[in-house]
């Protein structure tokens, strides 16, 4: 037999993986004031994962939080990888994966919905199962245990989503079944403004269980109808832009008075609510990140100066990120990589 025979029979005995896969995943600040669980913003700062099939696990991290994400003991985005494949029966493939991480992790900028969404992804890439965007963010929802973050995430922009869950309760507070399955809704609202955000962030981590224990198991009826008022307020400033709403649709009842004790920075960073150039001051996700949002009429800098000041004087010490609303989720990435592999492979 020839030798290129040869080597034409080798390779058609060989199983062929899946190209490498390129993930932007943004981070989101969840909540927005009144949304709880409800709705969140994307934002400019970005979890980049380049994966490809390779004979060992192994990450090279750059970024921020280096060290975290480069383990591969207890990796978010590994454990959720390798669960996802095995529950659909499928081998996990190992892979090497680049990651380069701008997002703060565990300070209330969606960094677990992020990673999970990513595990995700890889494993309906390299498991090649044929799943949906709407079930790959149903899964990455049951993994969190709300939506928000995971909708604006996949979705990108200002997103608001509804997750159902198994069980709802009847008119006595008492457990009923749920008319349907588990399922979840999730949209991207086209906004007409795109305002600039401060994110500031302590230098503490704040985990989220821990900033859910605070919250009451119960509210009035007159603390309900005022988060209504203003998650819908908060939707109408968004869709048309309307910078003067925002100081009175971020207003919330539900978690932010609760968490405050938790999060030093928010009290102190409501002061500023109104002053000039500031829309607007709510806790990010469930903190201790603060995000303002901000009159593109007023410099940057300015308000960077302002905010430092502000917080100096009161003897606290944050970092100050200026970033915007990022348009495109995780999904459009997902998708234009993998368009790209299947057209280099039918050159192939």
């Amino acid at each position: 037999m020839k030798s290129a025979d040869m080597k034409t029979d080798k390779k058609r005995g060989m199983k062929k993986h899946p190209a490498p896969l390129k993930l932007v995943l943004p981070a989101t600040s969840a909540n927005l004031g009144p949304a709880f669980d409800s709705a969140a913003l994307a934002l400019k700062l970005h979890l980049n994962v380049h994966a490809a099939v390779a004979p060992e696990f192994s990450i090279a991290a750059t970024g921020r939080d280096r060290e975290i994400c480069s383990k591969l003991e207890r990796n978010l985005i590994l454990e959720t990888y390798k669960d996802v494949m095995q529950t659909e029966g499928k081998t996990p493939l190992a892979l090497a994966l680049k990651v380069n991480n701008q997002m703060p992790i565990g300070k209330g900028t969606g960094s677990s919905a992020a990673a999970r969404l990513a595990g995700i992804a890889l494993a309906v890439h390299f498991g090649e199962l044929s799943w949906s965007a709407e079930r790959i963010m149903e899964e990455a929802a049951k993994r969190e245990g709300h939506a928000d973050n995971v909708a604006a995430c996949w979705l990108g922009g200002f997103a608001v989503s509804q997750w159902q869950k198994s069980q709802s309760h009847n008119r006595n507070g008492g457990p009923q079944s749920a008319a349907r399955d588990q399922s979840l809704y999730a949209y991207k609202v086209v906004i007409k403004k795109s305002w600039p955000l401060l994110l500031v962030v302590p230098q503490q981590a704040l985990p989220t269980e821990e900033s859910r224990r605070v919250l009451p198991a119960a509210l009035s009826r007159f603390q309900a109808v005022a988060n209504i008022q203003s998650a819908m307020l908060l939707a109408a400033a968004f869709a048309q832009g309307r910078d003067e709403l925002l100081a009175y649709a971020v207003q919330d009842e539900l978690h932010q008075p609760y968490r405050a004790s938790l999060c030093p920075l928010l009290p102190e960073l409501r002061e500023l609510s109104g002053a000039k150039g500031i829309l607007g001051v709510v806790l990010s996700g469930a903190g201790p990140s603060v995000l303002l949002l901000l009159s593109p009429a007023v410099s940057m800098r300015q308000i960077m100066r302002l905010v430092g000041a502000h917080l100096k004087d009161r003897g606290h010490q944050a970092e100050l990120i200026s970033t915007e609303i990022e348009k495109h989720g995780a999904a459009e990435t997902m998708k234009a990589s993998s368009s790209k592999a299947r057209a280099k492979s039918k050159k192939a």
